[in-house]
Parts: C-alpha cells; structure tokens; sequence
C-alpha cells in the first residue's frame, strides 16, 4: 500500500456538513460513500480549475477518468491520501455512473498504512532505500505527498533543499555576466575555427555570430537534458547494489517517490555549480576558449529556464489549451504511468526522433 496515513477520519459526515465545507472553499469529491478533501491539492493538478469551478458535489469516477486525461493506477492510490471519512448516504451526484463496475474503483478502497511501508518515513531515508533491493523499483515509482528528509545532517539536508527563485537568483546574473564577456571578447575580433590545426583555412568567428552560438548551447543542453533525465535519472539499479539504488534515489528517485516536495524540485546551487564547472571544462578542451564559453553561456540558460519551467509544471495553473497545459500533463502522466517514457520537460521534441513519446491514446477518457 501507498506509505502515507490518511488524514483523521471524521464521523461520517452528512450532506449539510459537506455543503458547509464546500461553501468554506473546500474541494471534496467522493468515490461510493468514502469522501476526499482534495483542497490543498487539486490546483496542481492539470484539471484542477475544472474541478474546482463543480467542486460542489463532484463524483470522482468522473473526476478521476474524465478530461483532460484518464488516470492511473498510482493516482487511484495517490486519492487515498486525502480521504477524510464516510458519508452517511450516497447523494445523488455520488451515486456510480452508467457502466460503472467495483473492479474500476478498487484501489480508492486500498488501505495506507505508514507502519507497514518499506522504509521508516520518520527517519532520513536516503541510507535506507539501498536495502529495498528488488522492491525498490516499484516502491520509488509510486508517488506519495509528503516532505522527504535525505540526511542526518542539518547542514547536508540544507544544502540538499532550495526554493525556485533561488536558482534563478544564483545564475541568472552568471549567465548575464558571461554573455557580456563573450559578446565582447569576440568582438575583439581574435577568435577563429580551427586555428590549432591551420591558419591558411581557419574561419573567424564575429560578435555577430553570439546570438546564434548561444542558440546552439541552448539546444545542446535541451538535448543533454533529455539524455541525463532518460538515461541516468531513469536508469534501474541492480536489486544488488545498495551504493547505484541510494545514487539513483539521491539524483532523481526522492523527486519520483515524493513529485509535490517544493523545496526538492529544482538543483540546488552548491553541487549544480560542480555539475556545470564539469560541463564548462569539457567545452574547453573541445572549443576555442571564447567560443566554449559562449555555448557554455548558452547551455546555462537553458538550464536555468528548465528548472523553472519543471517547477512550474508542478505547482504551476496553466490555462487549457496553452503550450505549458499540455507540458503540465504530459509531465504529470510520465510521473504517474509512464515512468518510462514522456522524458522531455521543456519540450516533447527529442521524444519523437528518440520514440519516448507517451501515446495520445493515454490522454484520453476511458469509454
């Protein structure tokens, strides 16, 4: 079962007690007499506005299957999490649908127990999950909405935390600086292709061509961002070794196991800065001093635009029908069914010629 207790259960609440509730603001939607309080929730949700405008007594069967996607096996086990009580009759907007079936409903009535998880969630996880072994795949890859602690350490677990704006605040003034010393060491006009090799043909490389250097770091690192996140965040561990599971839980695995954790969703700047003082000596050695720099500047940006827009699909409200609305569910479906497709955050475009798409067919309501 899902590792996280459902919030205390209330004497069966009756009709007037959920229209007051609703009239407060609250977002509850019930599944066949056991009713949810989806209030600090649902506007993450890339239907959530949609709930919210008929939270008023809303049938989950239709909330959980209808527009803008169906849902999954782990979102029926994430709805568990709210469960609040049971009412003392089923209104009529609760009553199950035509073509409803109990085997369509099952996993709403799953318990969630935290005392018989895996591991201990009162204690730092990231030196436990090593001993998951074979179970670890399945365990990391079923979501659940609650804060995770990494370390012992208070500073370690500091150090392992940051808000969004932080991110933009480091590098922001970084990628500006270095624009400004690239643009204006190739306006110095001293830079040129293939130098090393040859002089009679080498090619110089004018302040004009920033812009379009730039570019290109950009989409180098769009690319690198879809490899590292497929290949490296996605890799499966061998259930024998606890040192590549723990590696794997801290690179990406703690961001799986809890999506909604705010404060662990984008790269803190004390080890990205190692991260990208590596990139940054690779394009060194492959490119001349001036021109590395630039693509480097450019692939800064990209990463710093990247993390932004993932925080945003998150805890982000797009509007239906915008490019980040559509990001916003095909990151939410990659977290939730297709763990193993959908890597694209900024973009599905490497998806296609990489064929990691996640099908139309899985946005669709369920007949």
């Amino acid at each position: 079962g899902c590792p996280v207790p459902p919030p205390p259960r209330s004497a069966s609440p009756g009709a007037a007690e959920v229209r007051a509730r609703c009239a407060q603001g609250a977002c509850l939607v019930s599944c066949h007499r056991r009713l949810y309080d989806l209030s600090g929730f649902v506007r993450l949700h890339p239907g959530g506005e949609q709930l919210l405008r008929r939270r008023a007594g809303t049938d989950v069967s239709a909330a959980l299957d209808g527009p803008p996607h169906r849902h999954s096996a782990n979102a029926r086990r994430w709805l568990e999490q709210y469960y609040v009580g049971d009412l003392e009759q089923v209104p009529p907007w609760a009553e199950p649908g035509p073509g409803w079936s109990p085997e369509q409903t099952d996993l709403c009535y799953k318990t969630v127990d935290v005392e018989k998880d895996l591991v201990d969630w009162q204690k730092p996880l990231l030196w436990q999950v090593g001993y998951l072994g074979e179970k670890y795949d399945e365990w990391v890859h079923q979501p659940v909405d609650r804060p995770i602690r990494l370390f012992h350490s208070d500073f370690l677990e500091f150090l392992s935390k940051t808000a969004w704006y932080v991110v933009f605040m480091v590098w922001t003034p970084v990628v500006l600086y270095l624009s400004w010393v690239s643009y204006t060491s190739l306006a110095q006009g001293n830079t040129r292709l293939f130098s090393s090799f040859t002089t009679e043909y080498s090619i110089p490389v004018h302040k004009y061509y920033f812009p379009f250097i730039f570019l290109i770091g950009m989409i180098l690192w769009s690319l690198l961002e879809y490899l590292i996140h497929r290949f490296v965040f996605h890799m499966k561990p061998p259930a024998s070794n606890y040192y590549l599971i723990t590696l794997h839980f801290l690179l990406h695995g703690q961001h799986h196991k809890s999506p909604f954790d705010s404060s662990r969703l984008v790269f803190p700047p004390v080890p990205a800065s190692l991260v990208i003082g590596f990139f940054y000596g690779v394009l060194r050695l492959l490119l001349p001093e001036v021109l590395g720099l630039s693509v480097f500047v450019g692939g800064l940006c990209g990463y710093v635009i990247y993390d932004m827009i993932h925080y945003y699909l998150h805890y982000g409200s797009p509007k239906k029908g915008t490019y980040l609305y559509g990001l916003k569910a095909y990151h939410v479906k990659h977290h939730f069914e297709h763990q193993k497709s959908g890597f694209g955050i900024t973009t599905r475009f490497w998806d296609y010629p990489f064929r990691t798409l996640i099908p139309e067919e899985s946005f669709k309501k369920e007949d």
